[in-house]
């Protein structure tokens, strides 16, 4: 519920957005009367905002033409909620947007009183964010352009690149851009290919924006289009292996990044999570000390298949020789 100081900004915030607004539609919005509708508009004159109109039944009110307030007016709520958007552009992939976060996160604080200014600086010094491995850098003129042609409804020309195929140029009607697990896509129709594709924004360049426009389906639910195309994530495993060898053996030998190592009686303990276990069961033999593998199961199963193929692999150097012997990947 709001406060009587509330209600008359809401009033200002209301004829800011709108030419002319009805005292009935001020009154329905603030759930209150008319007259009190009538009181706030007179104290809104008396703070010298040049508000004008008729103040009898079904009047309406307007601001006087020109006028216009710098949208500073922030309630705590909105001043954290304008903070952390700005300091999470990074973690979008919009690296090119920090020094315009940077100046538009200053401005905001110079524009804030005291207290809101306060907690703003205390959010800056105290929140931390990590941006995850998968976040790719995306070019914010590129997304700036694209969106203009999702809101005019226009064709867009680009060039993409996509991984292990030539580069071609597309020309695609963009539904909608979508942010997902760290990457930006634009969810289109492809003149190319004659039917809907995503692709990704840090794969796109060169874009253009045509006069021509298309008509987008409606209702068209462009994340769960692209979550039910993109390939089915691989399953993640939770490692957990003993090493008999102390921690400080480890050193520049056992990367630190998603990887906890910590003593553990006479040796080390190794946790840590992984999509694929053939590389790790390979960087364990590495080592070149004892272990025991405590999970998954699956890891202890993938060292069984190494250890098949070590065994084909030895007895074809003894049969062949070592000049004729022919490694195969299984």
């Amino acid at each position: 519920m709001y406060d009587p100081s509330m209600r008359v900004l809401t009033v200002l915030e209301l004829l800011q957005a709108h030419e002319e607004v009805s005292g009935a539609e001020l009154a329905r919005r603030l759930e209150v009367s008319p007259r009190t509708v009538q009181r706030y508009v007179a104290r809104l004159q008396d703070l010298g905002i040049p508000v004008e109109g008729r103040r009898g039944v079904g009047g309406a009110y307007r601001l006087k033409a020109g006028f216009r307030l710098p949208p500073l007016m922030f309630t705590p709520e909105e001043a954290l909620a304008a903070a952390l958007g700005l300091r999470t552009l990074r973690h979008l992939g919009l690296h090119a947007l920090a020094p315009a976060a940077e100046a538009a996160s200053a401005k905001l604080s110079r524009s804030l009183p005291h207290d809101l200014r306060a907690d703003m600086l205390a959010l800056e010094s105290s929140v931390q964010f990590d941006t995850g491995p998968w976040v790719a850098p995306t070019d914010a003129h590129l997304l700036a352009a694209l969106l203009r042609a999702v809101r005019d409804a226009c064709t867009v020309t680009f060039t993409y690149a996509a991984p292990e195929a030539p580069e071609t140029r597309r020309d695609a009607d963009v539904y909608r851009v979508v942010h997902l697990e760290g990457r930006w896509y634009a969810v289109a129709h492809c003149h190319l290919r004659g039917a809907r594709r995503s692709f990704r924004l840090d794969r796109m360049s060169a874009l253009t924006v045509q006069e021509r426009q298309f008509t987008p389906p409606e209702h068209f639910d462009a994340a769960a289009y692209l979550r039910s195309t993109l390939r089915a994530p691989k399953p993640t495993y939770e490692i957990s292996v003993w090493l008999d060898c102390p921690p400080d053996d480890l050193r520049g030998r056992v990367s630190t990044w998603g990887t906890e190592v910590r003593p553990d009686g006479r040796g080390t303990r190794l946790t840590t999570t992984r999509e694929g276990l053939s590389s790790f069961a390979a960087f364990l033999l590495g080592l070149d000390c004892d272990f025991r593998v405590d999970s998954p199961p699956e890891l202890r199963a993938e060292f069984a298949r190494l250890a098949e193929r070590c065994a084909v692999t030895l007895h074809a150097v003894r049969h062949e020789g070592h000049a004729g012997a022919t490694f195969r990947s299984s």
